[in-house]
């Protein structure tokens, strides 16, 4: 399957940017070619792709966002400055809250009013730690002031009610009456806009494990009690499909699909395959790498068989796919706590984040959110920290390199490549994607999957009108390269000068193991 997609669908990869390195062969010998069509733009790349998520699991919220008011760490008002800074570089425009598998026993009331007079409940979920409720809805809008992103709250299907629902939804958006009363006796007299609201998570399982019929129904009935104030939108969005679950997608477009506005997708990046994770975050092997790296390619397989069970019910397009859980998910880095999800964050997680967000370039027409799991601290997180110590992580350079996709315009890009092949797992040598931004300038992604080898790749720019490029590369020396709180600039963007054009080519020099963005003029 595989080896199909190679021949059939890479040729609609989108173009990136180039890396400079030590020139060798080209993998198996054989150098990549593309064309950008610059003449025959696509879809929006949305800005929401760049969505963040900050669940209440590990260190997460609690050390990695909050610190509270009466903290030594620099903090505006409970929430560190170093990480709030960190995160408004990356321009993030939505932060989904309060999980995953939290939001689904998460009771928002116990998480408002004085914060002393908060019940402290135990997180069954993760770790089994207290849950001081410390952050609760007034906090996060707090949060999303500060990063300057919008509100993506997940409600809890699984063990609350409708009306626990309906009434969260009042509470943050009502303009006038009781519920409006209290939110201003609690601190804001004015209302949040709520511009995302997910019904439940993962209702499959940890939401309730439910069968997709009874989840549909259940869907329909929540989605019900979810209402806007007057000359106001909450876009809903539901519990979507673990991974290559096909009949729930089915089922939930055929049975609800006019009460929504999203579907939610979640798909894990698991090297080694099985559950619970075993694979190492680092120390791993070329084989491991190459796993890995097949594992994120799959994500354009599943939404492609997804995107086309919506195209039956929805074919105008009506409803989003929001890819609201996404990653590589590993073995727990040794000595942390159980159940905290901290995981190292290596040039490997680099790459797996550049194939995402290629992939979604290639489906802007369908997937117009996305959210990597996780924010900080949990998984492929974009920051670390440690106490007083932040560091930010590959993950989080690629994030930034990409910036100019937030609401760019889509080129599709043709690309003709080698395999990248070890052991069992292959694939694309070259993957990419290219974008003109609202003020006119052109973007290309470029990464080079071998981690052994240079790719020569040339490129076409139809309809383009480029005389010069520049960019910056992400490389290092060895595959699971990473940051920490001693070191931590050994993965970094620097300048890339391995691209030139010439006679309405782009030549790039594409080193081993690299991400690559270029910026035509």
């Amino acid at each position: 399957m595989l080896k199909a997609l190679q021949r059939t669908t890479a040729a609609l990869l989108l173009g990136a940017t180039a890396l400079t390195g030590t020139a060798q062969a080209d993998t198996a010998g054989k150098p990549t070619t593309a064309t950008i069509h610059g003449d025959t733009p696509g879809p929006v790349y949305s800005k929401e792709i760049f969505t963040q998520f900050a669940e209440h699991l590990g260190n997460g919220i609690y050390g990695g966002l909050w610190v509270g008011k009466d903290s030594p760490i620099p903090n505006t008002n409970g929430f560190r400055n170093d990480v709030i800074s960190a995160l408004r570089t990356l321009s993030v425009p939505v932060i989904r809250w309060p999980g995953g598998c939290f939001a689904d026993e998460y009771h928002w009331r116990e998480g408002i009013g004085p914060q002393n007079q908060r019940p402290v409940k135990v997180n069954t979920h993760w770790g089994g730690v207290t849950e001081p409720n410390s952050v609760g809805t007034h906090e996060f809008f707090e949060l999303t002031r500060q990063v300057g992103a919008k509100a993506y709250i997940s409600g809890n299907v699984g063990n609350g009610s409708p009306r626990e629902m309906a009434e969260w939804v009042e509470y943050i958006t009502a303009p006038a009456g009781s519920l409006a009363d209290e939110r201003a006796r609690n601190g804001h007299k004015d209302p949040w806009p709520l511009p995302y609201f997910g019904i439940g998570n993962e209702l499959w399982g940890c939401g309730g494990n439910m069968r997709a019929e009874y989840a549909a129904d259940i869907t329909r009935r929540y989605a019900t009690f979810i209402k806007a104030p007057a000359d106001t939108r909450i876009m809903k969005i539901a519990a979507g499909a673990n991974a290559g679950d096909y009949e729930w997608t089915e089922t939930l477009m055929r049975v609800a699909a006019p009460m929504l506005d999203g579907l939610s997708l979640h798909y894990y990046v698991l090297p080694g395959g099985g559950w619970p994770p075993r694979a190492a975050a680092t120390g791993f092997d070329e084989s491991a790498w190459a796993d890995a790296l097949q594992g994120a390619w799959h994500m354009d397989e599943l939404i492609t068989r997804h995107s086309a069970i919506m195209d039956k019910v929805d074919p105008d397009k009506r409803l989003f796919l929001a890819v609201d859980e996404w990653g590589a998910w590993y073995k727990q880095d040794p000595d942390t706590h159980p159940g905290f999800l901290r995981q190292q964050n290596t040039l490997r997680d680099a790459l797996i984040a550049a194939i995402n967000l290629d992939i979604f370039a290639r489906h802007a027409d369908r997937v117009r959110m996305t959210a990597i799991a996780q924010m900080v601290n949990v998984l492929q997180a974009m920051i670390l920290t440690d106490g007083d110590k932040m560091i930010v992580t590959p993950t989080y350079h690629v994030f930034e390199m990409y910036k100019p996709w937030q609401d760019a315009t889509v080129l599709p890009i043709a690309i003709d490549t080698p395999t990248y092949a070890k052991d069992k797992f292959a694939v694309p040598a070259v993957v990419g994607s290219a974008v003109r931004s609202r003020d006119g300038s052109v973007h290309i992604g470029l990464s080079n999957t071998d981690p052994n080898e240079t790719n020569r790749v040339t490129i076409t720019l139809d309809g383009l009108n480029a005389k010069a490029v520049s960019g910056r590369i992400l490389t290092a020396a060895k595959m699971d390269a990473h940051n920490s709180f001693d070191s931590p600039n050994v993965v970094r963007p620097v300048p890339f000068t391995g691209a030139g054009i010439r006679n309405g080519k782009l030549a790039v020099s594409l080193p081993a193991k690299s991400v690559v963005v270029l910026d035509l003029r």
